[in-house]
Order: structure tokens, then sequence, then C-alpha cells
């Protein structure tokens, strides 16, 4: 007796959706969206609490800030980044950046692996005729 979900050959004629999706982590972010999400934060961290280290003079203001910095931008960047993917295919927000980096520096296309995208913007036609 053959199973309903093996063809003929032997191979499995259904295949689960989500079995090749990257796993959300925390807050509707992947590892790797979580991963840069996290250190643009501590940049932005280290640029904040430098100055109000030397301010105060006290070197715990640097970490204490990148802590803070980290924590508000998983809990944001998480809110925004899950509002912007929802009902998008998975692939969406990485070809959006391919996009945007192409529609901005041109020249630079083929380091961001987007020199493929279509980047026209106006009047698509498929030049069909009416039926008769």
């Amino acid at each position: 007796m053959v199973d309903s979900s093996t063809t003929p050959d032997g191979t499995v004629s259904f295949m689960p959706h989500r079995l090749n999706r990257h796993p959300t982590v925390v807050r509707g972010l992947t590892a790797n969206e979580l991963w840069v999400c996290s250190a643009l934060s501590a940049a932005i961290g280290i640029v904040l609490g430098t100055p109000l280290a030397f301010l105060l003079s006290t070197v715990a203001v640097v970490p204490t800030a990148i802590l803070v910095a980290v924590a508000l931008g998983v809990l944001s960047g998480g809110s925004a980044l899950r509002r912007m993917k929802r009902g998008r295919p998975d692939t969406w927000l990485y070809r959006q950046l391919q996009w945007r980096w192409v529609v901005r520096w041109p020249s630079l296309a083929a380091y961001a692996h987007a020199s493929h995208l279509v980047t026209h913007s106006g009047y698509w036609s498929t030049r069909k005729s009416p039926r008769p």
C-alpha cells in the first residue's frame, strides 16, 4: 500500500510551508534580525553613553547606556519590524533592503547582490492585443 503523501518514485509530495523559515526568537525578530537590531542599538548606546560618562565622570554609564539602548532597541525594533513584515513573504525585508541599497547607491549594487532587482518605476505593459 502506498502512502497518499508520497509519489510513485518515493519522494514526498507534501512539504510543510514553515519548514525552511527562520524561527522567531523574540518579539517577531529572527536570530539575524535580532543580532542586527542589538548591534545597532548598542552602537547608539555607545554614542549616547560616552559623552554622558564624561559629563558625570564615571565609566559605568557607558555599559548602562548600552544595556538600556539594546533593551529599548529590541522592544521598539521588534514591534516595528513585526508590523512592517505582517502579511508579507519571508524574504520581503531582505529584498526591501537590497532595493533601497540599489536605488540610493547604484554603483554599489554588486556588493548587495542586488543587480538583478527591477528598479524601473513607471507604466508597465504586457502588450497583449485585445481578444477578437
